[in-house]
Protein backbone atom coordinates (compact mmCIF):
# COMPACT_ATOMS: atom_id res chain seq x y z
CA UNK A 1 0.00 0.00 0.00
CA UNK A 2 1.17 3.50 -0.85
CA UNK A 3 2.19 5.39 2.31
CA UNK A 4 0.79 8.87 1.68
CA UNK A 5 1.97 10.00 5.12
CA UNK A 6 5.55 9.44 3.98
CA UNK A 7 5.06 11.96 1.18
CA UNK A 8 3.73 14.51 3.66
CA UNK A 9 6.72 13.85 5.95
CA UNK A 10 9.19 14.53 3.10
CA UNK A 11 7.46 17.73 2.00
CA UNK A 12 7.30 19.10 5.55
CA UNK A 13 10.97 18.27 6.15
CA UNK A 14 12.18 19.96 2.95
CA UNK A 15 9.99 23.01 3.50
CA UNK A 16 11.34 23.38 7.03
CA UNK A 17 14.88 23.21 5.63
CA UNK A 18 14.18 26.17 3.33
CA UNK A 19 13.11 24.52 0.07
CA UNK A 20 10.76 26.80 -1.86
CA UNK A 21 9.29 23.80 -3.68
CA UNK A 22 9.16 20.04 -3.05
CA UNK A 23 7.47 17.11 -4.74
CA UNK A 24 7.29 13.39 -4.04
CA UNK A 25 6.48 10.39 -6.26
CA UNK A 26 5.80 7.12 -4.47
CA UNK A 27 5.54 4.16 -6.79
CA UNK A 28 4.69 0.45 -6.63
CA UNK A 29 5.13 -1.79 -9.70
CA UNK A 30 4.13 -5.42 -10.13
CA UNK A 31 5.34 -6.86 -13.44
CA UNK A 32 5.54 -10.17 -15.29
CA UNK A 33 7.30 -11.12 -18.51
CA UNK A 34 7.24 -14.26 -20.66
CA UNK A 35 9.41 -15.09 -23.67
CA UNK A 36 9.41 -17.83 -26.28
CA UNK A 37 12.26 -18.34 -28.75
CA UNK A 38 11.77 -20.91 -31.51
CA UNK A 39 9.27 -22.84 -29.35
CA UNK A 40 11.56 -22.82 -26.29
CA UNK A 41 10.55 -20.81 -23.18
CA UNK A 42 13.22 -18.36 -22.08
CA UNK A 43 13.88 -16.88 -18.66
CA UNK A 44 10.71 -15.20 -17.41
CA UNK A 45 10.57 -12.34 -14.98
CA UNK A 46 8.35 -11.72 -11.96
CA UNK A 47 9.14 -8.48 -10.20
CA UNK A 48 7.78 -6.33 -7.40
CA UNK A 49 9.40 -2.93 -6.97
CA UNK A 50 8.67 0.11 -4.87
CA UNK A 51 10.42 3.34 -4.11
CA UNK A 52 10.35 7.09 -3.77
CA UNK A 53 11.52 9.88 -6.06
CA UNK A 54 11.95 13.40 -4.66
CA UNK A 55 12.59 16.74 -6.34
CA UNK A 56 13.09 20.03 -4.57
CA UNK A 57 14.30 23.56 -5.12
CA UNK A 58 17.09 24.32 -2.67
CA UNK A 59 17.44 27.78 -1.18
CA UNK A 60 19.74 28.80 -4.07
CA UNK A 61 16.96 27.91 -6.54
CA UNK A 62 18.67 24.82 -7.94
CA UNK A 63 16.42 21.88 -8.79
CA UNK A 64 17.57 18.62 -7.19
CA UNK A 65 16.48 15.00 -7.57
CA UNK A 66 17.07 12.02 -5.30
CA UNK A 67 15.49 8.58 -5.06
CA UNK A 68 15.51 5.53 -2.82
CA UNK A 69 14.10 2.01 -2.76
CA UNK A 70 14.01 2.26 1.03
CA UNK A 71 10.86 3.79 2.50
CA UNK A 72 12.28 4.09 6.01
CA UNK A 73 11.80 7.65 7.29
CA UNK A 74 15.19 7.86 9.02
CA UNK A 75 17.04 6.71 5.90
CA UNK A 76 15.11 9.13 3.71
CA UNK A 77 15.79 11.97 6.15
CA UNK A 78 19.52 11.17 5.99
CA UNK A 79 19.36 11.06 2.18
CA UNK A 80 17.68 14.46 2.05
CA UNK A 81 20.13 15.99 4.53
CA UNK A 82 23.05 14.95 2.32
CA UNK A 83 21.25 16.18 -0.79
CA UNK A 84 20.57 19.58 0.79
CA UNK A 85 24.22 19.97 1.80
CA UNK A 86 25.35 19.12 -1.72
CA UNK A 87 22.77 21.43 -3.31
CA UNK A 88 23.62 24.38 -1.08
CA UNK A 89 27.27 24.00 -1.97
CA UNK A 90 26.59 23.97 -5.71
CA UNK A 91 25.85 27.66 -6.13
CA UNK A 92 28.57 28.22 -8.75
CA UNK A 93 27.87 25.18 -10.97
CA UNK A 94 24.16 24.58 -10.46
CA UNK A 95 21.59 25.79 -12.96
CA UNK A 96 18.97 28.04 -11.40
CA UNK A 97 15.40 26.97 -12.21
CA UNK A 98 12.01 28.64 -12.10
CA UNK A 99 8.78 26.65 -12.42
CA UNK A 100 5.54 27.82 -13.98
CA UNK A 101 2.64 28.44 -11.64
CA UNK A 102 0.02 25.71 -12.05
CA UNK A 103 -3.38 24.87 -10.64
CA UNK A 104 -3.29 22.39 -7.78
CA UNK A 105 -5.27 19.16 -7.98
CA UNK A 106 -6.45 16.42 -5.63
CA UNK A 107 -7.48 13.41 -7.68
CA UNK A 108 -7.66 9.63 -7.75
CA UNK A 109 -8.08 7.67 -10.97
CA UNK A 110 -7.72 4.10 -12.14
CA UNK A 111 -7.81 2.26 -15.46
CA UNK A 112 -10.33 -0.52 -14.98
CA UNK A 113 -9.60 -4.16 -15.83
CA UNK A 114 -12.42 -6.42 -17.02
CA UNK A 115 -10.12 -9.38 -16.44
CA UNK A 116 -7.52 -8.63 -13.79
CA UNK A 117 -3.90 -9.34 -14.70
CA UNK A 118 -3.28 -10.77 -11.23
CA UNK A 119 -5.99 -13.41 -11.72
CA UNK A 120 -4.26 -15.05 -14.72
CA UNK A 121 -1.74 -17.81 -14.07
CA UNK A 122 1.77 -17.81 -15.59
CA UNK A 123 0.87 -20.99 -17.48
CA UNK A 124 -2.08 -19.29 -19.18
CA UNK A 125 0.01 -16.29 -20.18
CA UNK A 126 2.76 -18.49 -21.61
CA UNK A 127 0.12 -20.48 -23.53
CA UNK A 128 -0.65 -17.31 -25.53
CA UNK A 129 2.88 -17.45 -26.91
CA UNK A 130 2.77 -21.19 -27.57
CA UNK A 131 -0.49 -20.78 -29.49
CA UNK A 132 1.01 -18.01 -31.62
CA UNK A 133 4.15 -20.05 -32.26
CA UNK A 134 2.13 -23.11 -33.32
CA UNK A 135 0.05 -20.94 -35.65
CA UNK A 136 3.21 -19.70 -37.37
CA UNK A 137 4.46 -23.24 -37.90
CA UNK A 138 1.07 -24.32 -39.26
CA UNK A 139 1.45 -21.84 -42.15
CA UNK A 140 4.44 -23.88 -43.44
CA UNK A 141 6.26 -20.59 -44.03
CA UNK A 142 9.96 -21.13 -43.33
CA UNK A 143 10.15 -18.89 -40.27
CA UNK A 144 13.64 -19.62 -39.02
CA UNK A 145 13.49 -17.07 -36.21
CA UNK A 146 10.45 -16.78 -33.92
CA UNK A 147 10.88 -14.54 -30.90
CA UNK A 148 7.64 -13.82 -29.04
CA UNK A 149 7.04 -12.08 -25.71
CA UNK A 150 4.08 -11.15 -23.51
CA UNK A 151 4.44 -8.83 -20.54
CA UNK A 152 2.19 -6.98 -18.13
CA UNK A 153 2.52 -4.50 -15.30
CA UNK A 154 0.38 -2.81 -12.70
CA UNK A 155 1.68 0.59 -11.63
CA UNK A 156 0.34 2.51 -8.65
CA UNK A 157 1.78 5.98 -8.21
CA UNK A 158 1.14 8.72 -5.69
CA UNK A 159 2.25 12.29 -6.39
CA UNK A 160 2.21 15.16 -3.90
CA UNK A 161 3.86 18.56 -3.80
CA UNK A 162 4.31 21.48 -1.44
CA UNK A 163 1.73 23.50 -3.39
CA UNK A 164 -1.10 21.22 -2.30
CA UNK A 165 -1.48 18.75 -5.15
CA UNK A 166 -2.04 15.06 -4.44
CA UNK A 167 -2.78 12.51 -7.17
CA UNK A 168 -3.16 8.73 -6.91
CA UNK A 169 -3.13 6.77 -10.18
CA UNK A 170 -3.36 3.03 -10.89
CA UNK A 171 -2.58 1.91 -14.45
CA UNK A 172 -2.36 -1.67 -15.80
CA UNK A 173 -0.46 -2.29 -19.06
CA UNK A 174 -0.02 -5.24 -21.39
CA UNK A 175 2.48 -5.68 -24.21
CA UNK A 176 2.78 -8.29 -26.97
CA UNK A 177 5.99 -8.21 -29.04
CA UNK A 178 7.32 -10.32 -31.90
CA UNK A 179 10.53 -10.50 -33.91
CA UNK A 180 10.28 -12.83 -36.90
CA UNK A 181 12.76 -14.01 -39.55
CA UNK A 182 11.49 -15.67 -42.74
CA UNK A 183 13.75 -17.43 -45.24
CA UNK A 184 12.80 -18.00 -48.87
CA UNK A 185 15.12 -19.01 -51.76
CA UNK A 186 18.31 -18.25 -49.78
CA UNK A 187 17.00 -14.79 -48.89
CA UNK A 188 15.78 -13.62 -45.50
CA UNK A 189 13.54 -10.85 -44.25
CA UNK A 190 12.85 -9.69 -40.69
CA UNK A 191 9.98 -7.87 -39.02
CA UNK A 192 9.36 -6.80 -35.46
CA UNK A 193 6.34 -5.07 -33.97
CA UNK A 194 4.69 -4.38 -30.65
CA UNK A 195 1.11 -4.15 -29.41
CA UNK A 196 0.37 -2.40 -26.15
CA UNK A 197 -2.47 -0.76 -24.23
CA UNK A 198 -3.67 0.10 -20.73
CA UNK A 199 -6.29 -2.55 -19.93
CA UNK A 200 -6.65 -5.87 -18.24
CA UNK A 201 -6.09 -9.36 -19.63
CA UNK A 202 -9.09 -8.93 -21.96
CA UNK A 203 -6.54 -7.47 -24.38
CA UNK A 204 -5.34 -10.97 -25.28
CA UNK A 205 -8.61 -11.77 -27.05
CA UNK A 206 -8.79 -8.33 -28.66
CA UNK A 207 -5.32 -8.70 -30.18
CA UNK A 208 -5.61 -12.33 -31.41
CA UNK A 209 -1.86 -13.00 -31.42
CA UNK A 210 -2.02 -16.12 -33.66
CA UNK A 211 -3.72 -14.13 -36.45
CA UNK A 212 -1.31 -11.20 -36.07
CA UNK A 213 1.81 -13.34 -36.52
CA UNK A 214 0.42 -15.63 -39.24
CA UNK A 215 -0.67 -12.65 -41.35
CA UNK A 216 2.81 -11.22 -40.86
CA UNK A 217 4.80 -14.28 -41.94
CA UNK A 218 2.58 -14.85 -45.00
CA UNK A 219 3.16 -11.28 -46.14
CA UNK A 220 6.91 -11.64 -45.52
CA UNK A 221 7.04 -14.81 -47.62
CA UNK A 222 5.13 -13.16 -50.47
CA UNK A 223 7.51 -10.22 -50.40
CA UNK A 224 10.55 -12.48 -50.67
CA UNK A 225 9.17 -14.83 -53.34
CA UNK A 226 7.32 -12.37 -55.59
CA UNK A 227 8.63 -8.90 -54.74
CA UNK A 228 10.36 -6.73 -57.33
CA UNK A 229 12.99 -4.05 -56.82
CA UNK A 230 12.07 -0.70 -58.36
CA UNK A 231 14.55 1.75 -59.89
CA UNK A 232 15.08 4.99 -58.03
CA UNK A 233 12.56 7.60 -59.17
CA UNK A 234 9.90 10.03 -57.97
CA UNK A 235 6.53 8.48 -57.19
CA UNK A 236 3.41 8.98 -55.12
CA UNK A 237 3.27 7.05 -51.84
CA UNK A 238 0.35 5.84 -49.74
CA UNK A 239 1.83 5.55 -46.25
CA UNK A 240 -0.30 3.42 -43.93
CA UNK A 241 -0.80 3.99 -40.17
CA UNK A 242 2.30 2.13 -38.97
CA UNK A 243 4.50 4.22 -41.27
CA UNK A 244 2.63 7.44 -40.50
CA UNK A 245 3.04 6.69 -36.80
CA UNK A 246 6.82 6.42 -36.87
CA UNK A 247 7.01 9.51 -39.10
CA UNK A 248 5.06 11.74 -36.71
CA UNK A 249 6.76 10.29 -33.62
CA UNK A 250 10.23 11.02 -34.95
CA UNK A 251 9.71 14.22 -36.96
CA UNK A 252 6.79 15.89 -35.15
CA UNK A 253 7.13 14.50 -31.63
CA UNK A 254 10.78 14.54 -30.64
CA UNK A 255 11.68 17.88 -32.26
CA UNK A 256 8.73 19.51 -30.45
CA UNK A 257 10.09 18.55 -27.01
CA UNK A 258 11.00 21.93 -25.54
CA UNK A 259 13.99 20.63 -23.57
CA UNK A 260 15.60 19.55 -26.86
CA UNK A 261 15.05 23.00 -28.30
CA UNK A 262 16.76 24.59 -25.28
CA UNK A 263 19.71 22.15 -25.53
CA UNK A 264 19.19 20.00 -22.45
CA UNK A 265 19.02 16.73 -24.44
CA UNK A 266 21.83 17.54 -26.88
CA UNK A 267 24.37 15.14 -25.39
CA UNK A 268 21.97 12.23 -24.90
CA UNK A 269 19.10 12.19 -27.39
CA UNK A 270 19.85 15.01 -29.81
CA UNK A 271 18.65 18.49 -30.63
CA UNK A 272 15.85 19.98 -32.73
CA UNK A 273 15.61 21.88 -36.00
CA UNK A 274 12.82 23.93 -34.40
CA UNK A 275 13.51 27.20 -32.61
CA UNK A 276 11.21 28.77 -30.05
CA UNK A 277 10.24 31.63 -32.38
CA UNK A 278 8.93 29.22 -35.06
CA UNK A 279 5.43 28.97 -33.52
CA UNK A 280 3.05 29.71 -36.40
CA UNK A 281 5.57 28.70 -39.08
CA UNK A 282 3.97 26.83 -42.03
CA UNK A 283 5.80 23.52 -42.09
CA UNK A 284 3.36 21.45 -44.15
CA UNK A 285 0.18 21.23 -46.16
CA UNK A 286 -2.93 22.58 -44.40
CA UNK A 287 -4.42 19.05 -44.26
CA UNK A 288 -1.74 18.06 -41.72
CA UNK A 289 -2.74 18.03 -38.05
CA UNK A 290 -0.59 16.24 -35.48
CA UNK A 291 -1.44 15.97 -31.80
CA UNK A 292 -0.05 14.47 -28.62
CA UNK A 293 -2.82 13.25 -26.34
CA UNK A 294 -2.29 11.20 -23.14
CA UNK A 295 -5.99 11.32 -22.27
CA UNK A 296 -7.00 8.70 -24.87
CA UNK A 297 -8.75 5.90 -22.92
CA UNK A 298 -6.78 2.65 -22.74
CA UNK A 299 -3.88 4.07 -24.77
CA UNK A 300 -0.37 2.78 -24.10
CA UNK A 301 0.85 6.26 -23.11
CA UNK A 302 -2.22 7.05 -21.02
CA UNK A 303 -2.26 9.37 -18.01
CA UNK A 304 -4.61 12.08 -16.73
CA UNK A 305 -2.01 13.98 -14.67
CA UNK A 306 1.68 14.16 -15.48
CA UNK A 307 4.55 13.56 -13.08
CA UNK A 308 4.54 17.20 -12.00
CA UNK A 309 0.87 17.06 -11.06
CA UNK A 310 -0.30 19.03 -14.11
CA UNK A 311 -3.58 17.97 -15.68
CA UNK A 312 -3.08 16.28 -19.06
CA UNK A 313 -4.68 17.55 -22.26
CA UNK A 314 -4.47 17.22 -26.03
CA UNK A 315 -1.62 19.27 -27.52
CA UNK A 316 -1.78 20.39 -31.16
CA UNK A 317 1.84 20.15 -32.33
CA UNK A 318 0.94 20.86 -35.97
CA UNK A 319 -2.37 22.57 -36.75
CA UNK A 320 -3.47 23.18 -40.34
CA UNK A 321 0.14 22.59 -41.40
CA UNK A 322 1.58 25.15 -38.96
CA UNK A 323 3.85 24.61 -35.96
CA UNK A 324 1.38 25.29 -33.17
CA UNK A 325 2.67 24.13 -29.78
CA UNK A 326 5.65 22.49 -28.09
CA UNK A 327 5.70 19.83 -25.40
CA UNK A 328 6.43 21.45 -22.03
CA UNK A 329 7.10 20.69 -18.42
CA UNK A 330 6.96 23.41 -15.76
CA UNK A 331 10.59 24.44 -16.30
CA UNK A 332 10.48 24.87 -20.08
CA UNK A 333 7.03 26.47 -19.93
CA UNK A 334 8.33 29.10 -17.50
CA UNK A 335 11.27 29.78 -19.80
CA UNK A 336 8.81 30.70 -22.57
CA UNK A 337 6.36 32.53 -20.32
CA UNK A 338 3.71 29.81 -20.68
CA UNK A 339 1.82 27.27 -18.60
CA UNK A 340 2.90 23.62 -18.65
CA UNK A 341 0.80 21.44 -20.95
CA UNK A 342 1.30 18.32 -18.82
CA UNK A 343 4.15 16.65 -20.73
CA UNK A 344 6.46 15.68 -17.86
CA UNK A 345 6.96 11.92 -17.39
CA UNK A 346 9.30 9.50 -15.67
CA UNK A 347 9.38 5.77 -16.32
CA UNK A 348 10.09 4.83 -12.69
CA UNK A 349 10.51 6.41 -9.26
CA UNK A 350 14.32 6.47 -9.64
CA UNK A 351 14.28 8.56 -12.83
CA UNK A 352 13.82 12.31 -13.00
CA UNK A 353 10.65 13.50 -14.72
CA UNK A 354 11.47 15.09 -18.10
CA UNK A 355 9.61 16.33 -21.18
CA UNK A 356 8.14 13.32 -23.00
CA UNK A 357 5.60 12.35 -25.63
CA UNK A 358 2.58 10.21 -24.77
CA UNK A 359 0.34 9.29 -27.74
CA UNK A 360 1.49 11.20 -30.83
CA UNK A 361 -0.54 10.80 -33.99
CA UNK A 362 -1.93 12.47 -37.09
CA UNK A 363 -5.60 13.38 -36.95
CA UNK A 364 -8.01 11.83 -39.50
CA UNK A 365 -8.92 13.61 -42.73
CA UNK A 366 -11.87 13.44 -45.10
CA UNK A 367 -11.04 10.59 -47.49
CA UNK A 368 -11.30 6.82 -47.53
CA UNK A 369 -8.07 4.93 -48.13
CA UNK A 370 -9.58 3.69 -51.41
CA UNK A 371 -9.97 7.30 -52.57
CA UNK A 372 -6.31 7.96 -51.84
CA UNK A 373 -5.28 4.96 -53.93
CA UNK A 374 -7.65 5.63 -56.83
CA UNK A 375 -5.94 8.92 -57.63
CA UNK A 376 -2.42 7.43 -57.88
CA UNK A 377 -1.18 6.53 -61.37
CA UNK A 378 2.30 5.37 -60.38
CA UNK A 379 3.11 4.82 -56.74
CA UNK A 380 3.85 2.70 -53.70
CA UNK A 381 1.49 1.37 -51.05
CA UNK A 382 3.71 1.11 -47.93
CA UNK A 383 1.82 -0.88 -45.31
CA UNK A 384 4.61 -1.07 -42.75
CA UNK A 385 8.36 -0.66 -42.39
CA UNK A 386 11.44 -2.66 -41.48
CA UNK A 387 13.89 0.17 -40.85
CA UNK A 388 14.02 3.89 -40.14
CA UNK A 389 16.57 6.47 -39.08
CA UNK A 390 16.67 10.21 -38.52
CA UNK A 391 19.39 12.74 -37.72
CA UNK A 392 19.95 14.33 -34.31
CA UNK A 393 18.03 17.48 -35.23
CA UNK A 394 15.08 15.45 -36.56
CA UNK A 395 15.38 17.05 -39.98
CA UNK A 396 16.60 14.40 -42.45
CA UNK A 397 15.12 10.92 -42.30
CA UNK A 398 14.73 7.57 -44.04
CA UNK A 399 11.97 4.93 -43.95
CA UNK A 400 12.36 1.50 -45.57
CA UNK A 401 9.17 -0.36 -46.40
CA UNK A 402 8.61 -3.99 -45.38
CA UNK A 403 5.21 -5.08 -46.71
CA UNK A 404 4.83 -2.79 -49.71
CA UNK A 405 3.05 -2.95 -53.07
CA UNK A 406 3.13 -1.22 -56.43
CA UNK A 407 0.18 1.01 -57.37
CA UNK A 408 -0.66 1.34 -61.08
CA UNK A 409 -3.55 3.46 -62.34
CA UNK A 410 -5.35 3.39 -59.01
CA UNK A 411 -4.97 -0.34 -58.35
CA UNK A 412 -2.68 -2.22 -55.96
CA UNK A 413 -0.46 -4.69 -57.82
CA UNK A 414 2.33 -7.04 -56.72
CA UNK A 415 4.78 -6.68 -53.81
CA UNK A 416 7.81 -4.40 -53.91
CA UNK A 417 11.09 -5.13 -52.13
CA UNK A 418 12.41 -2.56 -49.65
CA UNK A 419 11.28 0.76 -51.15
CA UNK A 420 12.86 3.59 -49.19
CA UNK A 421 11.85 7.19 -48.57
CA UNK A 422 14.64 9.69 -47.92
CA UNK A 423 13.22 13.12 -47.15
CA UNK A 424 13.48 16.18 -44.93
CA UNK A 425 10.81 17.00 -42.37
CA UNK A 426 9.41 20.08 -44.18
CA UNK A 427 9.41 18.19 -47.51
CA UNK A 428 7.56 15.31 -45.86
CA UNK A 429 4.72 17.42 -44.49
CA UNK A 430 4.44 19.58 -47.61
CA UNK A 431 4.14 16.45 -49.79
CA UNK A 432 0.99 15.26 -47.98
CA UNK A 433 -2.04 16.24 -50.04
CA UNK A 434 -4.72 13.94 -48.58
CA UNK A 435 -5.41 12.18 -45.27
CA UNK A 436 -7.72 9.20 -44.77
CA UNK A 437 -10.56 8.94 -42.26
CA UNK A 438 -9.68 5.82 -40.28
CA UNK A 439 -6.87 6.04 -37.68
CA UNK A 440 -4.88 3.22 -36.11
CA UNK A 441 -2.68 3.38 -33.03
CA UNK A 442 0.45 1.33 -32.41
CA UNK A 443 2.61 1.04 -29.32
CA UNK A 444 6.28 1.56 -28.68
CA UNK A 445 8.82 2.20 -25.96
CA UNK A 446 10.29 5.64 -26.58
CA UNK A 447 13.86 6.12 -25.41
CA UNK A 448 15.23 9.36 -23.98
CA UNK A 449 17.26 10.67 -21.08
CA UNK A 450 20.38 9.74 -19.15
CA UNK A 451 20.02 7.20 -17.59
CA UNK A 452 17.81 5.96 -20.44
CA UNK A 453 14.06 5.99 -19.89
CA UNK A 454 12.09 3.71 -22.25
CA UNK A 455 8.56 5.01 -21.74
CA UNK A 456 5.23 3.65 -23.12
CA UNK A 457 3.78 5.58 -26.07
CA UNK A 458 1.28 5.19 -28.88
CA UNK A 459 1.90 6.54 -32.38
CA UNK A 460 -0.18 6.33 -35.52
CA UNK A 461 -2.91 8.02 -37.49
CA UNK A 462 -4.74 7.24 -40.73
CA UNK A 463 -3.20 6.50 -44.13
CA UNK A 464 -1.83 9.53 -45.99
CA UNK A 465 -0.92 10.29 -49.59
CA UNK A 466 2.42 11.90 -50.42
CA UNK A 467 2.89 13.31 -53.91
CA UNK A 468 5.96 13.03 -56.13
CA UNK A 469 8.63 12.09 -53.58
CA UNK A 470 11.92 10.27 -54.20
CA UNK A 471 11.82 6.48 -53.82
CA UNK A 472 15.02 4.43 -53.81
Amino acid sequence: MIDEDLAEFVIKYLTKQGSSYAEVRLQEISSNGFMLKNSIPQLSGFEETSGIGIRFLSNNNILNFVSSNSLDKDKIKSLLSNALNTANGATKIGEKVDLSEEKTSEKKYEVKQKVKLADISPEEKLKVLFDADKAIQATKVNTIGRYLSLSDSLVTEYFANSEGSSILATIPRMTFFYFLTVQEKNKTIQRFWQYGATKGYELVKEWDAPKIVTDEVKAMQQNLSKGIKLPAKKMDVIACPQVVGIMVHESAGHPYEADRIFGREAAQAGESFIEKDMIGHQIGNEVVNVVDDPTLPNSYGHYLYDNEGVEARRKFLIKDGKINELLHNRETAMFMGLKSNGSSRAVEYNRESIVRMSNTFMLPGEHTEEELIEDVKDGIYMKNFMEWNIDDKRLNQKYVGAESYLIKNGEIKGPVISPSIEISTPELYKAIDAVAKKPEYHSGSCGKGEPMQAIPVWFGGPSIRLRNISIK
